[in-house]
């Protein structure tokens, strides 16, 4: 009797699943598509307990305001591969080594170097008399050999000569604004000075007119003095020699010799 009793339950049972054609798990998927449906529209909520706050970024919506795009930061793990940027010490080893070539290079090339300056002496001499006073006049043509050892120009601003015989000054003479000379060059720089030989030293002039004497030689001192710029900086230098001349008659002193 019992079986009886449980054979027809379970087909009670089986017809009441698919009476009229209709099937309990179909229901079931329904339920689920539905489920998913509501969860995708249903709004972020965020869940805060006793001692939570609200996310001050978002105020509890899961979006950022588009007004706040560029003003918010992000945060990236330290084992991210963007923090680790590939051959940075070479970068850096390269870097340094091309501030160094570059700095070597300016301050070789800016780096002001010395300016040679050579006295070739008394080249011309130029003799007349005064029979008057009595009183002998010279004119006493030098050069300077200026050599530009710098990559920029340099300009001679002056040059002073004054030539002096017994502690006594014969003659003086001063140019301005002499002459430019252009980088890695050198210039020869003509002038002449005037002097007379008269007054206390007047007896030089029946030394100078005696004609027993072949070579009528004087001792001169001269001193010169040249004013250079170049580079925003001025430098003067100054030259000292003694120097024999004629005073009897013109003479010339070929310009190739020293």
């Amino acid at each position: 009797m019992g079986s009886i009793l449980s054979a027809n339950e379970s087909t009670f049972t089986s017809r009441g699943r698919t009476e009229e054609g209709y099937d309990y798990n179909d229901d079931d998927d329904l339920l689920d598509g539905r489920a998913q449906e509501d969860i995708a529209q249903f709004p972020y909520v965020e869940f805060t307990g006793r001692d939570s706050v609200t996310c001050p970024t978002c105020q509890g919506t899961g979006c950022i305001p588009t007004e706040q795009v560029n003003e918010l930061v992000a945060l990236i793990p330290y084992n991210d591969h963007r923090l680790q940027p590939q051959r940075t010490k070479l970068y850096v080893l390269l870097s340094i080594l091309l501030c160094l070539l570059i700095s070597g290079l300016v301050v070789f090339f800016l780096f002001p170097r010395g300016v040679l300056i050579q006295n070739n002496g008394i080249k011309v001499v130029r003799v007349w008399f005064d029979r008057k006073k009595p009183m002998v006049n010279l004119a006493m043509t030098s050069t300077l050999m200026i050599r530009n050892s710098n990559f920029y120009p340099m300009s001679v601003d002056s040059l002073t000569s004054q030539v002096q015989y017994m502690n006594t000054v014969i003659g003086t003479h001063q140019m301005n604004n002499v002459t430019l000379i252009q980088p890695l060059s050198d210039k020869q720089v003509n002038f002449t000075v005037q002097s007379a030989l008269g007054g206390s030293l007047s007896y030089l002039y029946f030394f100078c007119t005696l004609p027993s004497v072949k070579v009528h030689n004087l001792v001169v001192f001269m001193r010169t003095s040249v004013k250079i710029s170049y580079a925003g900086r001025t430098a003067q230098s100054s030259l000292e020699m003694y120097q024999y001349i004629d005073c009897g008659a013109n003479s010339t002193i070929s310009w190739g010799s020293p």
